[in-house]
């Protein structure tokens, strides 16, 4: 399945599991490049850069394949020592980064010159062209769909992802809804280069969260998300539980940032991912949850969507063909 995503990034198969926040650890990362795939490991998920170095070698140990960091530009309680992380993904010979949150244009320089592969995702079609102008290798562009954050637009990926390929020449892969080979074939046929998972990828057996939070994940449907955070100009879809219900709430009410911040902090998370306390805080999910009907391992996911995606193809051919006679 070569695409110009496959040839950019040394990689089989035109599948990404997306950077996350608590998710994108090494054991994950690693079974995706293996079977095929890219990998992403979060650094705002590690801490500091030694923690981030520490996570790197034990990818490496895992897998020899290609893999990438994701260096995570959103607003934060927290500085994010970016140029400290770089200097790790530079000793350790880290190739490939994925940017989200905010422009990278500040980082640019720093990348380009000691030969990293940029990844930028966006929400819109505005700033996918405004990356490209920065010099960014490919984009990763999401529709409302997507768990995490889907932008201020509410625009699906239908729309979305077409707009996208019609206005930019590097290369486009596609995020928001996508956890099977149907979604894959669609998203080639619509111009992209790939498609880029997370939520699928959480239902997973190397994923290292709860076993409570993946089972629910399996009786899920597409109507159990809720976008969050308009309010204070940070959408995020997550999870339906009390929690987010909670969050809301208040933002119907009026409430301030000051107000949410004690619900919405991502530390909270911890104790969904790690505690399997499906009500301990809010955390990412997207629509396509509603397609997981079980948890397999990576591998066997992968080898899945592939085989999905060339069923899928042979049967559009045949309507086609039935179409002609």
């Amino acid at each position: 399945m070569k695409t110009r995503m496959t040839e950019l990034l040394g990689i089989e198969y035109p599948i990404i599991c997306g950077g996350m926040f608590q998710v994108g650890r090494a054991p994950l990362a690693a079974a995706v490049s293996e079977a095929g795939g890219l990998g992403i490991i979060t650094l705002k998920t590690q801490v500091t850069p030694e923690g981030l170095r520490d996570e790197i070698r034990k990818v490496k140990t895992l897998t020899k394949k290609p893999f990438a960091v994701n260096l995570n530009l959103f607003p934060s309680q927290t500085a994010t020592p970016n140029d400290e992380f770089i200097d790790i993904l530079i000793e350790e010979d880290v190739k490939i980064v994925e940017t989200s949150g905010r422009s990278p244009e500040s980082l640019m320089p720093r990348l380009k010159e000691h030969g990293f592969t940029v990844l930028h995702k966006v929400a819109n079609v505005k700033n996918a062209v405004s990356a490209e102008k920065l010099g960014v290798d490919a984009i990763i562009i999401v529709g409302n769909e997507t768990g995490g954050h889907p932008g201020m637009g509410d625009v699906g990926t239908l729309v979305m992802l077409p707009r996208a390929v019609d206005s930019v020449n590097i290369p486009v892969i596609a995020g928001g809804g996508f956890s099977d080979g149907r979604g894959l074939i669609s998203a080639l046929s619509l111009g992209a280069e790939g498609i880029v998972m997370g939520t699928r990828f959480m239902a997973t057996q190397e994923a290292p969260i709860h076993e409570n939070v993946k089972q629910w994940m399996v009786s899920a449907n597409e109507t159990d998300t809720v976008v969050i955070q308009r309010n204070i100009g940070s959408p995020s879809r997550v999870a339906l539980n009390a929690v987010s219900k909670e969050v809301d709430k208040l933002e119907n009410e009026g409430a301030t940032i000051e107000e949410l911040i004690p619900l919405i902090t991502g530390q909270r998370s911890k104790k969904v991912y790690f505690e399997g306390n499906l009500d301990g805080g809010i955390w990412s999910c997207g629509q396509s949850v509603g397609l997981i009907k079980e948890i397999l391992t990576v591998n066997e996911l992968i080898k899945q969507i592939v085989q999905e995606a060339k069923n899928s193809f042979e049967f559009v051919q045949s309507r086609i063909e039935s179409i002609r006679t």
